[in-house]
C-alpha cells in the first residue's frame, strides 16, 4: 500500500471509531509527515485525497478538519443503509403518520386513481445526532395496511416493504432541484430560513416495474453530494 494511502487509512479509522468527530482538527501536513516519516508531498497527497472524498475540509489559514458526514446519491439505498456505509448510526423522528385521500399529484405519480387512500409518513432523518433531511413518503394504504407508526419509528421502510411484503425494490426515477427552507423545515434541519435545500422527488419501482413508493425529500445541501458519471 502506498504511504499516502496508509495515512488516509489511519485518519479514516480514527473518524470511524469516533476518535475524530465532525469539526475536529486533523493533524497538519507537517505533523503527518513527522508521524509517518514521509515527505510533505506525501502527507499533502493524503489530505487532498481525503478532501476529494468529502471526508475532510481544508480551510486556508486554519487547517484541516473532519467534514460533516455526507450522503452520496449513487445507488438506490435506504437512509439507514446510506449511513451504515459511512459508519454512522441513523435514526428517525416520526413527525406525522396517517392516511390521506386528497394527494392527487402523488396518486398520479404512483399510477393510482386521484382519490386513492395513501399512507403518508413524514420523518426527520438524523445521523451522528445531526439532522440530514425531512422526508415524506407515500404508499398505497390498502396494499401496505400492516405498516404502523410504531413500526416505522423502529426500522427501515425499505426493509419493511421488501421483507414484510415480498416486494423487491429495483430503481427510482428522480427529479432534483433547489428550494428555500420554509420556517418549519428550517427549524427541523437547524438551518437559516430560506437556506437553499436540495429537493428530491422519487418514484421508486419494484423489479416488476410497478410504482411502489413516492418520496419527497428536503436535504441539507451541505451534507449531500451528488456524484454523476458522464460518458462521451
Amino acid at each position: 500500500m502506498p504511504a499516502y494511502q496508509k495515512i488516509q487509512a489511519t485518519i479514516m479509522k480514527r473518524i470511524e471509531n469516533g476518535q475524530l468527530k465532525p469539526g475536529d482538527a486533523v493533524d497538519s501536513e507537517r505533523e503527518l509527515a513527522k508521524i509517518h516519516q514521509v515527505s510533505l508531498m506525501t502527507a499533502r497527497h493524503a489530505l487532498t485525497a481525503l478532501e476529494r472524498e468529502g471526508m475532510v475540509q481544508r480551510r486556508r489559514g486554519a487547517g484541516t478538519f473532519v467534514a460533516p458526514p455526507k450522503v452520496h446519491f449513487n445507488k438506490l439505498t435506504s437512509f439507514t443503509e446510506q449511513m451504515a456505509g459511512r459508519s454512522l448510526t441513523a435514526c428517525s423522528k416520526v413527525l406525522s403518520f396517517g392516511v390521506v385521500d386528497n394527494e392527487q399529484e402523488v396518486a398520479a405519480r404512483l399510477a393510482l386513481a386521484a382519490n386513492t387512500r395513501l399512507l403518508k409518513l413524514e420523518r426527520l432523518r438524523l445521523a451522528a445526532d445531526e439532522p440530514f433531511a425531512v422526508e415524506t413518503c407515500y404508499l398505497p394504504a390498502e396494499e401496505f395496511s400492516g405498516i404502523t407508526r410504531s413500526a416505522v419509528a423502529r426500522g427501515s421502510l425499505f426493509s419493511m416493504v421488501e421483507t414484510g411484503y415480498g416486494i423487491q425494490l429495483a430503481y427510482a426515477d428522480e427529479e432534483m432541484d433547489a428550494t428555500a427552507a420554509a420556517p418549519a423545515t428550517a427549524n427541523l434541519l437547524k438551518v437559516a430560513r430560506n437556506e437553499p435545500l436540495l429537493r428530491i422527488r422519487q418514484v421508486i419501482y419494484s423489479t416488476k416495474g410497478k410504482a411502489t413508493l413516492y418520496v419527497l425529500g428536503l436535504y441539507r445541501s451541505d451534507r449531500h453530494t451528488l456524484l454523476v458519471r458522464r460518458f462521451r
